[in-house]
């Protein structure tokens, strides 16, 4: 089996890799980087057969994460996209909501522990406990050699249990193994993140300090979080508001220990700019799937003061206009990163116009370097590459056998 990464051996985002063997060739992932944009023809990978034919036989997607799929409808209609099932539904479903909506023409779809076969890769995909939901790591093989791609994963979410299950039964016999390393540069090795449980607790202290509307800015996608939010209102006595994208998600999951836009406790505001999005695209089906709850201005002017809304700045003109900002605060619960962009400084600066402070809770979607050298000892690899990571050539210093390699390069599976 011969290798090479697109992108990712010395960057976060933009994870493409290509595997090849016995005349064929297979993709992990497709992804955006993360300051990337989709038009910029310098930031997409030269494969060839992408558009179609060739020996490429598929492309294998991790997670839903746009940095592992954003460049995925480069590929052409023909080139089956393999993901899980509950990944799928949840890209379907976001389709209304988002500019650049993608879902792959030739889905095959799989869930956690069924064999995939393309040509001669034997594919197992492996679910893991990552901020995006039914992610996935990716054992490959091929050609006598066996790869193990971590994708995105962590061991402190909601999830934490299958991150053990990976560590207690790791995949044997591993010739090769691409691992993450987000945390390099971003967390001391000998610290850990805060769990999931931690950052509802957070989300319960702050709701309590609350005098008026909590405002979370939180990705719709990570269900984990969603979860938090839910238990953290309930235990407040706080209506938790979601808007019809959240909903969706929601719904998407197909999962019945996931909160609903029909659970009490909940109640669903559609705010203007997704009344328009609905208009525009005659989607007026979605609707019917989430009247149970539905409230309109007059009840969020109600409700604010005891509830906690799942924000976007997007929604300020309505909140403005239902007059319900007094004593509002602003909950940041996602990577704070963000905020340095051009967009978080907007909102930064709408929430001071308004005097709403922020403040976080959060924690990260990754793995701290702990949980990592956990992983790395369990797997055993007779090889360890570094991908999403910015930090390379930390890994020496904590693992064993690790080659560096570079975007682009090709190289063998060693014996």
């Amino acid at each position: 089996m011969r290798v090479r990464i697109h992108r990712g051996t010395k960057e976060i985002g933009g994870t493409c890799i290509e595997l090849r063997a016995d005349g064929a060739r297979l993709l992990l992932d497709l992804g955006l980087p993360l300051d990337g944009n989709p038009d910029d023809v310098g930031s997409h990978p030269v494969i060839e057969g992408l558009a179609g034919g060739d020996d490429l036989l598929g492309l294998v997607l991790s997670h839903g994460h746009v940095d592992h799929w954003g460049l995925a409808p480069l590929a052409g209609p023909d080139l089956p996209v393999a993901l899980g099932a509950a990944t799928l539904r949840i890209l379907q479903a976001a389709a209304p909501f988002v500019p650049r909506p993608y879902v792959p023409a030739r889905p095959v779809e799989f869930t956690s522990g069924t064999t995939l076969q393309f040509g001669p890769f034997r594919v197992t995909p492996h679910l893991v406990d990552h901020s995006a939901y039914d992610a996935h790591a990716i054992e490959v093989e091929a050609g006598g050699k066996r790869l193990f791609y971590s994708g995105d994963i962590r061991g402190h979410g909601r999830k934490a249990a299958l991150f053990e299950k990976l560590v207690s039964d790791p995949p044997e016999n591993v010739d090769v193994m691409l691992m993450e390393g987000s945390s390099f540069g971003r967390l001391d090795p000998d610290l850990s993140f805060p769990t999931e449980s931690e950052v509802e607790q957070r989300l319960v202290e702050l709701f309590g300090e609350a005098k008026g509307l909590a405002l979370v800015a939180a990705s719709a996608q990570n269900i984990d979080r969603m979860v938090s939010l839910y238990r953290a209102c309930k235990r407040t006595g706080r209506t938790l508001i979601i808007d019809l994208y959240t909903a969706e998600m929601l719904r998407a999951t197909d999962n019945t220990h996931i909160p609903q836009s029909n659970w009490p406790g909940v109640a669903l505001y559609i705010p203007q700019y997704q009344r328009v999005q609905i208009k525009r695209s005659g989607r007026f089906d979605l609707l019917d799937h989430h009247a149970t709850h539905r409230i309109f201005g007059e009840g969020l002017t109600e409700i604010a003061p005891n509830a906690a809304m799942l924000f976007r700045s997007a929604m300020l003109s309505d909140l403005d206009r239902a007059g319900c900002l007094s004593g509002a605060v602003a909950i940041w619960s996602q990577w704070s990163g963000y905020l340095a962009q051009e967009r978080g400084r907007a909102l930064m600066a709408e929430l001071a116009q308004r005097d709403i402070p922020l403040v976080h809770a959060h924690t990260s979607g990754h793995a701290s370097i702990k949980d990592l050298k956990r992983l790395a000892r369990a797997v055993a690899p007779k090889m360890l590459v570094p991908v999403h990571t910015f930090a390379p050539q930390s890994f020496p210093e904590h693992f064993e056998a690790v080659a560096l390699k570079q975007d682009g390069e090709w190289w063998e599976v060693a014996a």
